[in-house]
């Protein structure tokens, strides 16, 4: 008879431990999920992470949506994701309950990126009041208005006099143009414009990068289970939240500058309008402006118009050299209607049927969001007939609604004339929803500008 050491026994009691508690973990979840949507099998400490390969990608999204329906749960490790899929299910999943669907999630990476402040990732009262004033300011600022259709129109003009200096060399386009977009946006914010030689304006533009590669990566999970390890260890963790603490110096500094050179005489930026709001409001128990809301508030603005608008453009670009035959009818289009002007203002849009339906199908077919910004459940709700209980997270797919087969005719393929009816006139269509839908759409807020 073969008897066993010490240290075999030992070996033995953890490994049934471990399996014990694994089984364990595994009944409760298919206890738990029994509750929600269905979806894809969890399994213990990963959820179904590895059947994602650690990636919400839209593709992924799509495979998942044919077995198990237009709303289905995922699970990242242990944690539930509500998925709405196609045009239907976003719509009624956002609309009817969008109240109940207004919160964000509290996840880790995102507590150290914003610490609930500003208006992309706070929730409750501090993010009504933030949003408020953010919409209110950005009105009072001319926003979608002949002031702030000036700005655009001088941006636009020094980038197409750099793109005409380069004498049609081959160049890589997404620095002026992210220059140009940042510009528009940091006028408003900040009072200034970047030179596109800044070395701090180039850094920030890096790191917009680098965050949007972290938040859809193996390692933005990894730092959400063992963040020990990964803000020792990980060269992608480090890089990003250091970015991070570089932006809110440059914005810290900005601000601190603007208090030195008090009002100008001119037009406010957001800047002054919110410090102005943080003296009113000096004493309010029930107040939320301050320093650090006001920059996690510019952070917001610069992050997510800069990305938006800059890479829609960049696609623009793209697409009128894959498809020269839509280039020349926009040409001709434009030549027609505003003749040597090389102005072109927002009424116009209203002569330009053919131009207006291009720049929404470039919107469509780009679809550069690809995922909403996550929501979460602020109280017991139902979704599509699916009980969800509070403190859920909600993913809508914005890729399916605008690749919807139901709602385009022909959703994989470039066309202009998903935007215009029989008689060349522009239309618009109810799928076309870029920016998400519901109360809780900052990039249509933020792109808006």
């Amino acid at each position: 008879m073969i008897s066993l050491t010490d240290e075999e026994r030992a070996v033995d009691i953890i490994f049934v431990d471990l399996t014990s508690l694994l089984f364990v973990e595994f009944l409760r979840l298919q206890w738990k999920r029994r509750q929600l949507p269905p979806g894809p099998t969890p399994y213990p400490l990963f959820g179904n992470l590895l059947q994602m390969k650690f990636r919400i990608h839209h593709d992924i999204l799509k495979k998942m949506s044919k077995l198990h329906g237009n709303i289905f749960t995922l699970w990242l490790a242990n944690v539930p994701v509500i998925v709405l899929q196609g045009y239907q299910a976003v719509k009624e999943g956002m609309t009817a309950h969008a109240e109940e669907v207004a919160g964000r999630p509290q996840n880790l990476a995102f507590e150290i990126m914003t610490h609930g402040r500003g208006v992309m990732f706070s929730n409750g009262h501090l993010w009504k009041q933030q949003r408020r004033f953010g919409l209110v300011t950005m009105r009072k600022m001319g926003v979608g208005k002949k002031d702030q259709e000036c700005q655009i129109q001088e941006e636009a003009c020094h980038l197409v006099e750099y793109l005409r200096g380069t004498n049609g060399k081959p160049l890589d386009p997404s620095m002026p143009i992210i220059n140009a977009v940042s510009n528009v946006i940091c006028s408003l914010i900040l009072g200034h414009r970047f030179s596109l030689e800044d070395e701090n304006f180039r850094r920030m533009i890096e790191i917009i990068d680098d965050i949007s590669a972290f938040m859809n990566s193996i390692w933005f999970y990894v730092h959400d289970r063992i963040p020990w390890f990964a803000d020792r260890f990980l060269t992608s963790c480090k890089k990003t939240f250091s970015g991070i603490n570089f932006i809110r110096t440059v914005f810290r500094e900005e601000i601190e500058s603007y208090k030195e050179k008090g009002k100008a005489d001119e037009s406010q930026n957001f800047i002054g309008y919110y410090l102005d709001q943080i003296a009113k409001t000096e004493g309010d128990a029930d107040a939320t402006y301050n320093k650090e809301n006001l920059i996690q508030s510019v952070f917001d603005l610069f992050l997510a118009g800069t990305e938006t608008t800059a890479t829609t453009l960049c696609w623009a670009l793209l697409y009128m050299v894959v498809y020269p035959d839509v280039q020349e009818k926009v040409q001709k289009e434009l030549d027609a209607v505003l003749g040597s002007s090389n102005v072109v203002c927002y009424m116009d849009r209203k002569r330009l049927p053919y131009t207006n339906a291009v720049i929404h199908e470039i919107q469509r077919f780009s679809n550069i969001i690809l995922i909403a910004l996550p929501r979460k459940t602020v109280k017991d709700t139902e979704l599509l007939g699916y009980p969800i209980p509070k403190n859920t997270i909600v993913l809508v797919n914005i890729d399916s609604v605008l690749s919807d087969p139901e709602k385009w005719e022909t959703p994989d393929q470039f066309n202009p004339g998903h935007f215009l009816d029989k008689d060349g006139n522009f239309v618009h269509r109810e799928a076309f929803l870029p920016f998400s839908i519901g109360i809780y759409t900052e990039q249509q807020f933020i792109y808006s500008m």
